[in-house]
This record gives structure tokens, sequence and C-alpha cells, in this order.
């Protein structure tokens, strides 16, 4: 903690409006200045605020003192506030602090202690979270510490208390840590949720949150505090904090950059510069973006370097918790030279030795190339270095952009979703675990959060229904009577087997049911998906944990397994990974390519990769942000055309389905669809005159048209099905465990579907199908981003070029069709020699910092390591969303329609 705050000295404050300068704690200023620092400006700002009474949000770099700010303002506002317990006990439970991750939640333990002893020697502080012990949880259920560190889904276990009112009545301070981390997704509605409730508890409850990495700071503080209005001498505050950390991208640029790149490579050629980039760092994290990846780039470090044994480590969150203390103790006291990682240590982590990440492959995402990048260099005045690795060549393209976007200050935003009824039903039963609720007290309350401020009454009105007898089709099943009105109109669960039910399944986090992986008598090491498992037998090898491991059996949702001594290792497969090209990123890739298209190559990475921009010019055209490229190819399998929108995977898959069921009408018409971030491929049996046709496909319909014709180009009922498992479980349909067993995930698919038949047969005004229906729409398909690309797109001038072979952006969704396909010759093989065709056809020399000779370049690509490579990104291609799109669009069998 203690590395946040050292300084030279304050630096300005471009803080929310205080009146006069910001007032400093004496107590406060005398703690940090026996350690030789020195506060910050927007530090004694909120510690004014605090000290007010005033709720708000900090906005700083990271690593620039957020933390330490808001812990001393809570401690100044409070320490002569709150009353020490009888008996000599610690005061009660005063400030909840809100992490969205078990790491950040340990190390914010850790860093909230410090100044205790000498600020508040009589308060107590502790952590609850899914790591906590069921020691730790028992002496909390005893007596909760004066200051608690959680998640938001053990916040909502407190909630279930039937004594919850009295155990959390006198918090006065809670802060949400990393809010942008929560803010869009369901996690933070359910975090909005439980804030109206304390503030149900405690009118005069201060709500601060923290975010390093947000576009939309007034909508993220609104959303935070709620619609309610406060009064004018309590009114929320914006406190901008340091915003000149200096931030260093810089990128390992390969010997060849390949003109014919196609995404997948788990970036293993990259190998040696990425071990002369660790030699040289005193100490790293080498970040992926998928487990699989950081379980390979582990073992193939240490096979490279096997002098690195106990000072390189691996941390993900399916590793073991005491695996993944170790490591996190390790980096803080400088004994880990590398850590290789995901978004397991993406937030907050206060890891003063490292003064370098490296990002393998493409971050995806300006927020996330930032908040990764501060995990080196963390504190201030400390400058933040990461170093991108590009996997393959056009993710040169996509480093070069990411670092103009940081440069002119391009995050993306942060929006709540609106509604949903999954999570609001949840916390129906939740409160009425709770201590009971009266539905027109509650439905103020949950009104008074940015989610559900425009709750019709016909909704509100169902949920309440959903609770009380699960709708007119599971109204004969007791199951399902989980919440009752007594005899004072007091709504509350009356049975204690549907109460245990619930507390174990409270979450909004779905995922694949996951199988514990354990040495034969030893310790556990994690664990994986089911689904994985369920393709091993007994005796295959798989690398998990930094191990290569040899299956012995499964008994219990549990896999018994042993060293293995040899055997090709599959890789555990994940459903986490899916990170789409986030819309501010993409757009930064035109205007590279923009750049490119002028004749200006600027950055390193441009210059790399200009020979692919070349080509790409020389046979077709290259996108910008003014002029959309399409082209078109005919050849043995039929009738290309590829366009490339640069909208994203999601918005791609919906503008791929609409323009095949438009081509396709009003006869009916096959067609095949690959896609990937920068754009998509329809593949026809039969020729389509595009030149003619194309301009008239991409016109934007009236709203209503457009949703239309979206739902009738897809299998939208199968889409929304698979929607409706997430938020059956969310609901409390279908149950992820029950006390002391877990359920298989065939079985809990297979519950989803009967639910989902049920409801569409005699419930169809069902909500939770309303809700399926309307996330499939905004989230995976993302309509309204569709309707953006289509306006965008009338702006444009479409340029159609006829090739005679793929282009460099049209072999890459090439590649994303072939990987759907079943042949006799092995995938790695019929992309090597169509490479090699394409190469001799581009002029017979691979490209790149050396221009080395094509020779040389497919001697390296051929090499055994460049193939485990390759087959090892096929094997693992179930974690990433891109394989699910494709299915998804490629299933359908109505008229018009792909196949």
């Amino acid at each position: 903690m203690a590395a946040r705050k050292r300084a030279a000295a304050a630096a300005p404050a471009a803080a929310a409006p205080a009146a006069g300068k910001p007032a400093s704690d004496p107590a406060l200023e005398a703690w940090i200045t026996e350690r030789g620092w020195k506060s910050f400006a927007f530090q004694r700002q909120v510690w004014a605020e605090m000290a007010r009474g005033r709720s708000g949000m900090l906005h700083s770099s990271t690593g620039s003192g957020k933390t330490l700010a808001v812990w001393l303002g809570a401690l100044g506002a409070l320490r002569h506030q709150v009353a020490p317990g009888a008996k000599g006990k610690p005061p009660p439970l005063a400030v909840l602090w809100i992490t969205p991750m078990r790491a950040l939640a340990a190390d914010t333990l850790r860093s909230l202690e410090a100044p205790l002893q000498a600020l508040a020697p009589d308060w107590s502080a502790g952590l609850r979270s899914g790591d906590t012990s069921s020691a730790q949880r028992a002496a909390q259920d005893r007596r909760l510490p004066t200051v608690l560190v959680t998640t938001p889904e053990s916040l909502t276990l407190l909630l279930a208390r039937a004594d919850a009112q009295e155990l959390l009545q006198h918090v006065r301070v809670a802060v949400v840590d990393e809010w942008h981390e929560l803010m869009g997704n369901k996690r933070g509605v359910q975090a909005q949720l439980a804030l109206a409730r304390l503030r149900t508890f405690q009118p005069a409850l201060m709500t601060w949150g923290l975010s390093a990495t947000l576009g939309n700071l007034n909508e993220a503080l609104r959303t935070l505090l709620g619609s309610a209005s406060a009064p004018a001498d309590r009114a929320p505050v914006m406190v901008q904090g340091e915003t000149d950390k200096t931030l260093l991208i810089d990128t390992l640029l390969p010997a060849a950059a390949e003109r014919f790149a196609w995404a997948g490579h788990m970036g293993l050629r990259m190998l040696p510069q990425v071990v002369q980039a660790i030699e040289e760092s005193a100490s790293c994290l080498v970040f992926t973006n998928m487990r699989s990846q950081a379980e390979r780039w582990y073992r193939a470090l240490l096979e490279a370097r096997p002098d690195w044994a106990g000072v390189l480590a691996l941390h993900h969150g399916s590793l073991d918790r005491g695996v993944r203390e170790w490591v996190e103790v390790g980096l803080k006291e400088g004994r880990i030279k590398a850590a290789v990682c995901t978004s397991s240590l993406d937030l907050g982590v206060d890891f003063l030795p490292v003064d370098r990440v490296l990002q393998i492959g493409s971050a995806k995402g300006v927020a996330r190339l930032v908040q990764r990048a501060g995990r080196a260099g963390h504190a201030p005045g400390r400058p933040s270095r990461i170093t991108l690795v590009p996997t393959h060549s056009l993710e040169l393209v996509e480093a070069a952009a990411a670092r103009a976007a940081v440069q002119a200050g391009q995050i993306e935003a942060r929006h709540s979703p609106r509604a949903p009824l999954d999570a609001l039903v949840q916390h129906l039963v939740t409160v009425a675990l709770g201590g009971g609720f009266r539905p027109e007290a509650l439905l103020a309350e949950v009104r008074g959060t940015v989610a559900y401020e425009s709750l019709s009454d016909e909704n509100w009105q169902w949920c309440l229904d959903f609770v009380r007898q699960g709708g007119p089709s599971l109204a004969a099943y007791p199951d399902y009577h989980r919440v009752v009105p007594d005899a004072e109109g007091v709504w509350r669960v009356p049975d204690a087997r549907l109460a245990r039910r619930h507390r174990v399944n409270i979450g909004t986090i779905v995922s694949d049911a996951s199988i514990s992986v354990q040495f034969l008598g030893g310790a556990k090491l994690g664990s994986v998906e089911e689904s994985f498992v369920a393709r091993l037998k007994p005796g295959d090898a798989f690398m998990f944990s930094g191990r290569l491991l040899e299956l012995v059996r499964v008994e219990q949702m549990t896999a018994f397994v042993r060293k293995a001594t040899a055997g090709r290792a599959a890789l555990p497969r994940w459903n986490g990974g899916r990170m789409p090209l986030s819309n501010t990123l993409a757009d930064a890739v035109l205007l590279e390519l923009q750049a490119a298209d002028e004749g200006r190559f600027d950055s390193p990475e441009m210059r790399c990769v200009q020979p692919l921009i070349t080509i790409q010019k020389q046979w077709s055209g290259v996108p910008t942000p003014q002029r959309l490229v399409a082209e078109t190819l005919k050849s043995r399998e039929g009738w290309h055309l590829f366009v490339y929108p640069f909208a994203g995977r999601q918005v791609h898959l919906g503008l791929a389905s609409l323009l095949a069921w438009r081509a396709a009408q009003p006869e009916t018409g096959t067609f095949s669809i690959a896609l990937n971030d920068y754009g998509f491929e329809l593949l026809s049996a039969k020729p389509i005159d595009w030149a003619e046709r194309l301009p008239a496909l991409l016109a934007l319909p009236p709203p209503e048209q457009l949703l239309a014709e979206v739902l009738g180009s897809l299998n939208a009922t199968e889409l929304a099905r698979r929607r409706f498992r997430e938020i059956a479980r969310i609901a409390g349909l279908i149950f992820q465990s029950h006390p002391g067993e877990r359920r298989s995930n065939r079985q809990l698919q297979a519950s989803a579907s009967l639910f989902y038949e049920v409801f569409q047969r005699y419930d169809p005004r069902n909500g939770l199908l309303a809700q399926a229906e309307q996330e499939l729409l905004t989230q995976e398909l993302d309509v309204r981003q569709l309707a953006a690309a289509l306006e965008r797109i009338q702006g444009q001038t479409l340029q159609l070029h006829a090739l005679r072979k793929p282009s460099p952006l049209a072999f890459p969704l090439m590649v994303e069709r072939f990987r759907e396909k079943l042949s006799n010759e092995p995938l790695a093989a019929r992309i090597a020699r169509m490479v090699a065709e394409l190469e001799r056809s581009a002029g017979g020399e691979a490209v790149g910092t050396a221009h080395a000779p094509a020779q040389q370049v497919f001697a390296e690509r051929e090499s055994p390591e460049w193939a485990i490579d390759a087959a090892l990104a096929l094997e693992t291609r179930g974690e990433t969303n891109a394989r699910s799109g494709r299915r998804a669009a490629r299933s359908r069998r109505t008229p018009g329609t792909s196949r």
C-alpha cells in the first residue's frame, strides 16, 4: 500500500467544486508525514468532502493513491463518531469496501489494515469473499469487523440473513472499488440493489466509487448513487485526481510480419523476444486473454528457461486459492521474476516491484490496456510500461491504434443494464430472507437505482407473482412458492429448505459447471469446466496449473489426477476470454489504416506491417472511416463476398445474417458465414451480382423493420434459448448447486430447456422469456450498434473490388470458415499451403523488419513450435465467442439463411 503514496510533492487536483482550499485533517497529515510522504491535493479534497458527509466518485490514474484518499477520509470522518462495542469489543460494522475480484479483496484488506493501529486502534478489519474459510465465516457470523472488505455476492449473502438490518444498520460508508469493472454488467446491478438496501437501513450512508478507466464519468456517478436527489448540503461530488501519469506503450516487433495473417495463434513464435524482455525486467506480469493461453505460455517459458523455476509463476481464477495467494504475496515481496496471468490480476492489486507488463495478443480495448499497464510502476511519480506482443500481423495495427487512442484520451464508456428481471427476482427473494419486505416500500427503493428507475408497474407485479407462485405455469409446484405475504402483509420465505437453496446460489456470474482437479490423495489444484473433462478418458494427459497431468478418474465432480510423464497435452477450456474488439479501438484502427492509405506510416508497428497494407491496397482497397471496402472472389467453393465495417464480432454477426437474409429474398438461398472483428464473409453456391445488389442490401430501414429483419434472419429461438439458461439460473428457476451437491452442466441445460419450452407453450407472456429476447438483441446481437453501423455505412463510399486471390483482410475470414469444416487435410497444413500460394502471388517474399527470404520464413513456420502453436490455437477456439457466433449463424434452416 505504501507504494501508492510515495511522492516527492503534491500534484494539483482537478477536482469537483469545493469551497476554498481543501481542508486537511491534522491526524491524517501527521500519519502521512511520519512515513515521509506528502498528501496530494485531490486526497485532501476527498477528506474534506467526506468530513461533510458527502458521497462521490474519485477518478484518478492507477497507482496514484485512490485507496488512501477514500480510506483515510472514512477514518477521519468516523473514528470519533463510531462508538466501541461493549466489553472492549471493536465497534460494529461501519465501513463496507466492495471489490469486484477476490485477489483485489485480499490486497485491499492488507492496505486498509496499515493505518488502523495509529488512527483507529480499536477498529477491526476483515475479509468476506468466496475465499474466506469456514472458520473465519463462523467468527464473522458471531460478530462482523468494523470494516469489511467484500464482493457484491458476499454482500448480498449478508442481506439474505434474517438479522440483516441489525447487522448493517450501523454502516456509514460504502466504497465500491474499480467501479468501471462492475458498472456495465449484472454484478453492477446487484451492487446497485445492495447499496439501495443499505441506504434504507442508513439514510445518511456515504457512498464512494473508485475508478481509473471510465469515459462517461457523470453517468457513472449517477449509477453509483442512484437516481434519488440528495440534500443540497450533501450533493454528490466528482473528484478528479492525478491524470498525468506517464504511460509507456511499446511493441515487440516480429522478425517477419506475415502479409497473410490469421487470428487464433498462441503467439509462441514471439517466445525468444518475450524471454529477453522478462530478462531485462526486475519483475513483470505477462498478461494473456485466456486461461488456456496462460497455461501454455507458462509451460513454454519454463521450458525455455528452466532456471526460472521458483521465480516464474502462474495466476488465473481457476487455480486453488493457496496458489493464487502465494503468487500475489511473492509479487508484492519481489520474490517472483514474472507471473503469467489473466484478468485475475487486472485490478488494483499493489505490486510495487513490477516495473513492466507484457500483453500477449491484443488487449481488444483501450480501458483494458490502460488498466493492465497500471500494474507496473504502481506508485505516484513512477511510469507504467506495457509492452504489446502481437500474435499475428494485424495485431500490429491494433497496437498502434491502441497507443494513439490512449494518447488522445479515448476510453470506452460503460452503461448499466436496464431492468433485468432475473436479477430483480433474485433480489426479492434475498430481501424476503433478510427480514421481509412490503411491496410498496421495496418498489420505491428499487426504482431509486438507475438500473430500475424505469421499471414498469406491470413488470414489478410480474416479479411479485413469480416469486410468490412461479407464474401461472408453475403455480402447482411448491418449490416455486418461494416468497409469500404473512398475516401482516410482510413478504417472507416460509420454507427453510428453499432459503438454504437460494443462499447457495446467490450471484449473477453464470458459467459452465466446474469440476475440481485434485492429485490422488493430495492437494487440490483448482477447477476446470465439466465440458472439457467430459472429452477426456482415463490415461489422457492435459495441462493445468502449469503441470502436465494424467486423468485417473472422475468421481462426484472431482477429477483425480497424477503427474504425466509423456503424451500430447490438451488445454482446458473455459468460457472466459470472450474479448471482442471495442468500438473505441475499432475506430482507432480505421484511423491508422486511413493514415497508411495516405502513405503515412508513423509508428514502428505500422512500418512493420506496411507490406501487408501495400498488398491490400494493390489487390483491393484499404478501409477508412469514409470508405467501406467490399470484395468478391470466385473459388472452387463458390462465390465469396467480403465486407469490412470494422464494427466488432457481435455487429458483424447481425450484419452478415441480415445481408444473407435480404440477398435470398424472395427465393430461398444458402450461405456460409464467417466473421471476425474486422469484417465478415458470405459464401454462396450460386453467383450473385453484388455490384448491383449490395448498396440496397446495406440500406438502413426504420427501427421496427430492422428488428423484424434481424429476428427473421436468425434462428432467434435457439439463440434466445441459450440466453435463457443464464437468466433462469440467476432468477432461481434452476440451481447450479444444492446444499451438499453439485449439478452437472448437462442437467442444468436440460432443466433450462424444459422451462423454456413450458413457458413458450403455457406462459408466453413470461417476463424471463421477454428478457431473453431483449438480451439477445441488446447484448449478443447489439441491434443498437447494428443500426449505428448501418447508419455510418450510409455516409461512406462503397468500393467493391473483384479479387483474383484472397486479400490480406479476406484470408483470415476464410481461415475462420475452414475451422468449421471437416477435412482429411489437417487445417494447419492447408493454411500453410494457402499462405505459400498467396506469398508467391504477392511477389514471393516474406515481409517484416528483417525482410527475410520466403524460404526462411516458411522454415520457421513449419518448425515444430509453429505447428504446436497452430494446433493448440485450434484446440482452444471454444474459449472465444467466434465459434459460437459462427455456429449460431450457420445453424439456421429458415429460407434465405445460411447453413
